[in-house]
């Protein structure tokens, strides 16, 4: 995992996925002018691996620095950030929690562009049907039935 963070807080989370090498390219080319500090992320660091260890862990706290998303983008992810550990919403519900009823499509294509996933948990939106819908962090949505399994697991383990 990797990520990278300004003063406003965290502004982008690469989910498991890459090779430490590759990561740390992604992140230069991504964020130039950047460097590497692992301090400045082990807040989070402890977190996430409570997460992937199985763990109901609250990121609801972590500031997030959304500015490089437009306003109804920055809407929709500050709604998906209110859905709790364990449980889903519907794209539909998703835009009415934000109060953009009638738009789940462009509501679906906002979380397409979440910085950071997790953080701001899209992987918990799902399609009306039962269908997952898509992920577009790496791994897909492989990664994103995985991480639905982790939390209804540790939700339904009374953690």
């Amino acid at each position: 995992m990797g990520g990278a963070r300004g003063p406003a807080g965290i502004k982008a989370v690469i989910l498991p996925h890459y090779q430490p090498n590759d990561l740390r390219d992604l992140l230069k080319w991504e964020h130039t002018g950047s460097r590497m500090d692992d301090q400045a992320f082990a807040d989070l660091a402890e977190l996430c691996a409570g997460y992937f260890s199985g763990r109901p862990v609250d990121f609801s706290y972590v500031a997030c620095d959304l500015s490089g998303v437009g306003p109804f983008a920055r809407q929709i992810l500050t709604a998906c950030r209110q859905v709790p550990y364990g449980q889903t919403r519907t794209y539909t519900q998703l835009a009415a929690m934000a109060g953009a009823r009638d738009k789940a499509r462009p509501a679906a294509q906002a979380l397409g562009k979440n910085p950071v996933p997790l953080v701001v948990p899209c992987h918990r939106i799902v399609a009306a049907g039962g269908g997952l819908g898509g992920f577009s962090a790496a791994g897909g949505v492989d990664l994103k039935r995985r991480m639905l399994e982790l939390e209804k697991q540790a939700a339904g383990a009374g953690h």
